[in-house]
Parts: C-alpha cells; sequence; structure tokens
C-alpha cells in the first residue's frame, strides 16, 4: 500500500478517527507538550500507533512548509472511489457532486473538500491538467475531508460532463453574469455544481457543457465569492432543497 505524509492536528486526528489501521506512525515535535498535543499522542497510543518524537526542523523537511502544527503523519491511501464509474454505481440516491474547472490554488481546494463533506456531496471532480493536485497542504487545509470525500481528476473536464449528463446528472453551472439565480435552480436531483477557476471562471466548454447557469446574489460591495465559499452556498442550498424534499 502506497503511503504518503499528511499533517496538522485536524487532518491527522480525522485520519486516526476514520480508519486508525491505516496510520503507520506520527511523528510530533519533541518540544510541544500542550493539551492539543497531549489529546493526539493519546488518540495515538489507543489506536496502537508508533509515535516518533524529532525536532521541528526534521518535520519542516519532511512535509516542506513550517505550517504542520508540530505533528506529521505517514499512512496509506485510503480505498475511496478511484474513478468516475465507481464513484457512480456505488452511489445510493440522487448523486450531488461539485465539479472545479482549474482551481490552482492548494487551500481553496482543501476548503472546497471541507465544504463538500460538510454538505454530504459524493465527490470532488477536477482535471488533471491546469489544477492543483490534492497535495498535502490542500489534505490539511480539508481538515480530513481529503479522507472521506473522492476526489477524482479526469483528462478532459467537458466529455467528463457530457458522460454525467447521459447518466443523468443535471450540470449546474456558477457565473456572474447568469440570468438565473442560485435560488430559481432546482438543486433536489441529482445534480454535479460546476465551479470556474479563480480569477478566469470557467473555460468555454465547460460553460457550454452545463445544462443551466445561476448567479449567486451577491448584495454589497464585492462583486464575487472565493471559490470554496461560493461551492459551500451552493452545496448547502442544495442540502437545503433536499432535506425539503424528503
Amino acid at each position: 500500500m502506497k503511503s504518503k505524509m499528511i499533517f496538522g492536528f485536524h487532518a491527522v486526528t480525522a485520519r486516526l478517527r476514520h480508519e486508525a489501521s491505516s496510520v503507520e506512525e506520527i511523528y510530533v515535535d519533541a518540544t510541544r507538550h500542550d493539551r492539543r498535543m497531549q489529546e493526539l499522542l493519546h488518540a495515538a497510543e489507543a489506536a496502537k500507533v508508533r509515535i516518533i518524537q524529532i525536532d521541528g526542523q526534521r518535520l519542516d523537511g519532511m512535509v516542506g512548509t513550517r505550517r504542520h502544527q508540530g505533528v506529521v503523519a505517514k499512512a496509506g491511501e485510503l480505498s475511496l472511489a478511484r474513478n468516475l464509474d465507481e464513484l457512480l454505481d456505488a452511489i445510493e440516491g440522487p448523486p450531488l457532486l461539485l465539479l472545479l474547472d482549474g482551481v490552482t490554488d492548494p487551500h481553496n481546494l482543501g476548503a472546497c473538500l471541507r465544504v463538500a463533506d460538510g454538505a454530504g456531496a459524493h465527490a470532488v471532480i477536477a482535471p488533471k491538467d491546469r489544477a492543483v493536485g490534492l497535495n498535502a497542504t490542500a489534505a490539511k487545509v480539508a481538515s480530513g475531508a481529503a479522507d472521506t470525500v473522492p476526489y477524482i481528476t479526469v483528462t478532459n473536464l467537458a466529455r467528463t460532463m457530457r458522460e454525467l449528463k447521459e447518466r443523468g446528472i443535471w450540470l449546474i453551472g456558477t457565473t456572474d453574469d447568469a440570468e438565473k439565480g442560485l435560488y430559481e435552480a432546482d438543486f433536489s436531483g441529482p445534480v454535479g455544481i460546476v465551479m470556474g477557476s479563480e480569477g478566469e471562471g470557467m473555460r468555454r466548454l465547460t460553460r457550454e457543457n452545463c445544462d443551466v447557469l445561476v448567479s449567486i446574489p451577491m448584495n454589497g460591495a464585492v462583486e464575487s465569492l472565493n471559490v470554496s465559499v461560493a461551492s459551500g452556498v451552493c452545496l448547502y442550498e442544495a442540502r437545503r432543497q433536499r432535506l425539503a424534499a424528503g
């Protein structure tokens, strides 16, 4: 089983809680003895995970950043769906998907995964090219959601969108210039919510393959929302409609 490094209290604690058997060992900053660290150490000991105390500089080198909070775990990959067919075949009820057209900031990707998990989305789908991968920074920001929400990368997003439509999934794209508002759209059935990249928005082919375009109401001075915030607004509107529909 291939291993990877995950770091930060949220990400490591979530992995211990979700699938402790996949955690091979945890490296911690030997100088940290605060309550948060003690709670993580107790959780690791309860799960019988090996703990290795090292200095902060070595932790920096292991993950390439100082933002590890003094905790890094070596863990195996989880058995989430790896391709579109596997994902869709396993979903019970109407799918709720988030499609990201070229998000390049790992912090945005991590936040999108986090809101997708919170809203109960079945997966996040993104192109392999012109987009950030699921790296350690994105996983840390996701606060454990990278272990629970499948992140599926595809070679051609426009072709994938056509395949989704052939399987009865309605694609709702978000753009500032749409004539239809978010709250006029029907999210209660099988839906894929499509978000554009930071700054540029959706590419032409992505836009053309959407079934409908909607805008998020903006009543203040700013013109648009961050992609992860916009994803959260749309996903939770979908969740609200699905709860109302029973």
